[in-house]
């Protein structure tokens, strides 16, 4: 029998990611993202970071607080193996977990503290927006990275498919200051194909849209590429393509 058990959040995560459609599968998948954490309360203090910047990369433990009232399911459809196949939550890195806890590898870029604010800079981040972060460890290289392991289902890393930009995107995309980063970026998380599993791999004629950054980014996946039709101001309700 499981005794109860409270965690604190040490911070939270500020993401691209504003909604959990199209967040990159794992880790790594988008890799010039950028997020921020910022630490919260006792954990917010230079000296709880003191010595961090020597590490390349990081492990982070999250709480999928997105899915933690919804429960958990001892099988799941991983979206690599189609979305049909069965397998065991624990064979799996699926969000409805027991505990609801992840976690992540990702890249260290900056360790900051500006009035009071102790901020961690990251690379490669597989989170949605506002994350809560429950601890960060040290990625070991000598220990960590296994270079014989076997990945089961996932051993190899996915393909990612070809993204364009129409004139109307790129045009919207040039106001910004920041366009290299953005464009950069949403070509690296439309590049996994976000949509559902089973439609992946299928003709498809819907027009999606997804809430990166402040944008609201429409496009369509055609049989050989994907094609960004549309980057405008984030609205809750975006228009039809």
């Amino acid at each position: 029998m499981r005794s109860p058990f409270s965690i604190t959040p040490i911070g939270t995560l500020l993401s691209p990611f504003k909604e959990k459609f199209a967040v990159p599968r794992q880790p790594g998948l988008a890799p010039s993202a950028l997020a921020h954490l910022k630490l919260h309360d006792d954990a917010n203090q230079i000296e709880a970071v003191r010595g961090i910047e020597q590490y390349s990369h990081l492990w982070l433990l999250f709480l999928f607080d997105q899915n933690l009232e919804k429960g958990w399911r001892p099988t799941v459809r991983p979206p690599r193996l189609g979305g049909n196949e069965r397998i065991g939550v624990f064979a799996s890195r699926a969000t409805f977990r027991p505990n609801g806890i992840g976690m992540s590898a990702v890249e260290l870029v900056d360790v900051s503290q500006n009035n009071g604010q102790v901020t961690l800079t990251l690379r490669g981040c597989d989170l949605v927006d506002q994350t809560p972060i429950i601890d960060i460890k040290p990625y070991i290289p000598y220990s960590d990275s296994i270079v014989d392991a076997q990945g089961g289902f996932a051993q190899t890393k996915p393909t990612p498919m070809d993204v364009r930009f129409s004139d109307n995107a790129l045009q919207a995309l040039s106001q910004s200051p920041h366009q290299a980063y953005h464009q950069r970026v949403i070509s690296e998380v439309l590049a996994q194909d976000p949509r559902p599993a089973y439609k992946q791999g299928k003709k498809d004629d819907k027009c999606y849209a997804v809430h990166l950054f402040d944008f609201n980014v429409r496009f369509y996946v055609q049989p050989t590429q994907i094609l960004v039709v549309a980057v405008e101001a984030f609205v809750e309700t975006p228009p039809h393509c």
